[in-house]
């Protein structure tokens, strides 16, 4: 179990928000965990968009540019988020998010090197990528 409970995931992705939660807690898990709270509570903030505007400020906030080696992704998180609303789709609309997100850890989205499934590393890691959708080169995705 990554989060105790729902509540604990709200924490952690108001916290992100508000740009007060530590660098270190900005893991694999705590992405998709911000991810699975926004789409279900958070309308106003699950564009893509509006993710861009959310991990650009709280990137900046902790010290991590934005710049075209580091910092927002793109298309790592547009990727990120079809899967965090795939896995949503996948359970009830009342099930415990802490759930959710222990089933998404568990499944191939919960390794850090899943997207390498369906691009080239060269391509997930260029610069274009980075500023944009990307469509994946080696297989489509699943969701």
């Amino acid at each position: 179990m990554i989060f105790a409970d729902d509540s604990a995931i709200e924490r952690h992705t108001k916290r992100m928000i508000d740009t007060s939660l530590p660098k270190a807690e900005w893991t694999h898990a705590g992405h998709f965990a911000a991810a699975l709270w926004i789409l279900r509570h958070r309308a106003d903030l699950a564009s893509p968009d509006a993710f861009r505007r959310l991990i650009m400020v709280y990137n900046e906030a902790t010290g991590t540019p934005n710049s075209d080696t580091g910092g927002y992704h793109h298309s790592i998180t547009i990727a990120s988020i079809r899967a965090a609303a795939f896995h949503l789709k996948a359970h009830a609309s009342d099930a415990p998010l802490h759930e959710v997100l222990d089933k998404v850890m568990a499944s191939p989205q919960g390794k850090s090197d899943w997207l390498l499934t369906y691009w080239r590393r060269d391509t997930l890691f260029s610069v274009t990528a980075r500023r944009t959708w990307i469509e994946p080169d080696l297989a489509p995705l699943p969701f």
